[in-house]
């Protein structure tokens, strides 16, 4: 198998905290703020039930990440380790739903950003937002880790406020938190599927691998304890919520925590909660544009891509052109298109990511208790993936076909070689 490819290498300045941080930034960001709702209305009372699910399924994901992390430490994440250890077609299609669609959500967040700031400029905000995070990773990793931790500090800072406000009012009510499914199993695996969109943000660390310390000790205890925080900030935020507003109410909620904190009898924290949800989208945006990034400079590295974009800034030690270039399709998109109600397959294309970070896992060992973590997770993946909505399912589908049309008409052009060599 090939190596990481050609290319100036990334500079390594990233410990365990900073790691950490990275992934908290990706994955405690605006979706807890916007997740429960529609995942309380496929599951009914099964919410926290599809919310374990959920972190089971991210927890297998999370190891077989780190394993194969510790090995290949190289950014690109799944792409890479999928190239290495399935072949080159199943890295490229990792790399391909990964770009395609956290490029959608990263516009999307921003569009969140725009939403929460000044609804009536949502798409202007957007772009400035963009532009402004850009520039923060262009500076260098250790500029976007700095700025990701102050934005965590504060996103925690509101979510345990909600907790606090929700749990200790006279609302709430043990009662509403029934783990039965009302919902049904299928609603269960659905909702499952849209929460796990929640925890994807880990992957960031592992598209890191090449700017970290210490990869191979690093990685492997970044990873699941930046799911571990994750998973408690979730299920305290679900049970607060479903406490005063029940899986009925929480299900019909435009803002699910801006209506919990109303309905738990503090009004006054509604616009806190909004802050935290437009800092919570611009750290997921802030993240998601780091990861983006690095994913291009390994397709690139490998001509996927334009090799252009594998071009590493000489002081900075960023892939300037590959950050510039995500930017600014980010930027276009944000500018032009309302793209949040056309991004479901984006979570499909996740859970087609970590199936081939699962199936590359299973390689590494012969050993049978080697493998049960990569089978549970491949599994796990496949089945929240076509749990999904029939319409992110065909959208999801498409465009992981569109890709794999692309590989195969590029390798069938080089087969023919120069026009009239032979």
């Amino acid at each position: 198998m090939t190596q990481a490819g050609s290319g100036a290498g990334l500079r390594r300045t990233l410990g365990v905290g900073d790691a950490v941080v990275v992934g908290l930034g990706a994955m405690v960001g605006a979706g807890i703020f916007a997740a429960l709702g529609p995942a309380a209305r496929a599951a009914g009372s099964g919410l926290l039930l599809g919310l374990g699910i959920a972190a089971v399924v991210a927890y297998c994901n999370a190891m077989s990440s780190a394993r194969l992390a510790a090995v290949y430490p190289a950014s690109g994440g799944t792409y890479v380790y999928g190239r290495e250890r399935l072949g080159e077609f199943w890295g490229y299609l990792a790399g391909w739903s990964f770009v395609v669609g956290k490029t959608a959500s990263c516009a999307a967040m921003a569009l969140t950003v725009g939403a929460y700031v000044w609804p009536g400029q949502a798409h202007a905000v957007a772009v400035a937002a963009v532009v402004a995070l850009t520039a923060v990773n262009y500076g260098g990793v250790q500029k976007s880790a700095w700025l990701t931790r102050a934005i965590v500090a504060v996103v925690l800072a509101v979510l345990a406020a909600v907790v606090v406000v929700c749990l200790g009012s006279g609302e709430a009510d043990a009662g509403r938190l029934d783990i039965g499914a009302s919902g049904g199993v299928g609603g269960v695996l659905q909702a499952a599927g849209l929460l796990f969109f929640a925890f994807a943000g880990y992957a960031r660390i592992a598209t890191l691998g090449e700017e970290v310390r210490d990869p191979a000790r690093t990685i492997p205890r970044a990873i699941p304890l930046a799911l571990g925080i994750a998973l408690v900030v979730y299920a305290a935020v679900a049970v607060a919520a479903l406490a005063v507003l029940g899986s009925g109410g929480l299900g019909r909620a435009s803002a699910p925590l801006a209506d919990a904190v109303r309905a738990a009898g503090v009004p006054g924290l509604v616009p806190v909660v909004r802050v935290g949800a437009a800092v919570a989208a611009l750290g997921s945006l802030l993240a998601l544009i780091l990861g983006v990034s690095r994913t291009t400079l390994a397709m690139a590295r490998d001509r996927h891509l334009p090799a252009s974009l594998a071009a590493v800034h000489p002081r900075f030690q960023v892939p300037h052109r590959a950050e510039l270039a995500v930017g600014a399709v980010v930027a276009v998109l944000a500018a032009t298109v309302d793209v949040r109600g056309a991004i479901g397959f984006s979570s499909f294309g996740v859970l087609a990511y970590y199936a081939v970070a699962n199936a590359s896992a299973w390689t590494l060992s012969p050993a049978p208790v080697a493998r049960v973590v990569p089978v549970v997770g491949l599994v796990g993946c496949a089945v929240l993936a076509f749990s999904l909505p029939s319409s992110s399912v065909g959208v999801g589908a498409a465009v992981l076909g569109v890709g794999a049309a692309v590989y195969g008409v590029r390798r069938w052009w080089a087969r023919r070689g120069p026009v009239g060599s032979g």
